[in-house]
């Protein structure tokens, strides 16, 4: 077990991965590649930045990654306010029926997307937000609470519960309570459950195409769509395009992954 464990074991360990490495950055490599190459009246390839200019003369791409910004944030901040205020009240507040109400949000969790989307874009058409920035919003958090209440549930109830009830002896109030003590132990539950459904809302395209229809609010993923349906078939064009769109959730992954990975086996661990 020390030799498994030890510097000959992780030496080991990183050889094996190696493939597993190659396998999984082949592809970006392909895309990069592809995006860089494009071909003359001739045939030959060349190295350059033609695909570029011309994704960029097709595609407000600063407009749209904005988009996609301001739709994925906004979508992730609402998912972590909710899903921690019903954690929270599932766990501490021992809520009346707290067992079957969080039952019936696991089990909402296996409802298809596909199946309740076109009734959702029917209801905001109703309110006027169709082509609407909030109305996406508000679906996404929809879909996104309930996986975000039930693992903060989960982490939280092994929170001590002498925490919160030498508080109440104190007379702090519940919103005290809740952000001085329950909510910055809560972290790294929080940052995990925030890059997953930043990294799950920034790639989707179902949502968004259905609910955005006006390129003036498009994301990043609705654009690169309707690209690929309208005049722009090249493909090193739309691979140009797919690198764009892909770095902002490699990135948020890479810098989180340490917290992202932290926090999930907390929860597990608990």
């Amino acid at each position: 077990m020390r030799r498994l464990f030890g510097p000959t074991g992780r030496r080991l360990a990183g050889l094996l991965m190696l493939p597993v490495l190659v396998v999984m950055l082949f592809p970006f490599y392909v895309i990069g590649r592809g995006a860089m190459t494009f071909q003359d009246e001739t045939g030959g390839s060349h190295f350059g930045m033609r695909n570029w200019r011309v994704l960029l003369d097709h595609l407000p791409v600063g407009q749209q990654l904005l988009n996609s910004t301001i739709v994925t944030i906004g979508s992730v901040a609402l998912i972590l306010v909710v899903s921690m205020l019903a954690a929270f009240a599932l766990t501490k507040l021992r809520m009346p029926l707290g067992g079957p109400l969080l039952g019936a949000v696991a089990a909402s969790m296996m409802i298809p997307m596909q199946s309740i989307i076109l009734t959702e874009f029917i209801n905001f058409a109703a309110f006027n937000l169709a082509d609407n920035m909030l109305s996406v919003i508000i679906t996404y958090a929809a879909l996104g609470v309930p996986f975000g209440c039930f693992l903060l549930t989960a982490f939280m109830r092994d929170l001590p519960d002498e925490l919160v009830e030498a508080a109440q002896m104190d007379g702090v109030p519940y919103w005290l309570m809740f952000l001085r003590i329950i909510l910055p132990l809560c972290i790294p539950a929080l940052l995990a459950v925030g890059v997953l459904q930043f990294i799950q809302i920034w790639d989707d395209l179902l949502v968004a195409l259905i609910f955005l229809q006006e390129p003036s609010v498009r994301t990043i993923t609705v654009g690169l769509a309707v690209l690929q349906s309208g005049r722009v078939l090249d493909i090193p064009v739309l691979l140009a395009g797919s690198l764009v769109s892909a770095v902002p959730a490699m990135a948020a992954y890479l810098l989180f992954q340490r917290y992202l990975i932290g926090g999930l086996m907390l929860g597990i661990g608990k």
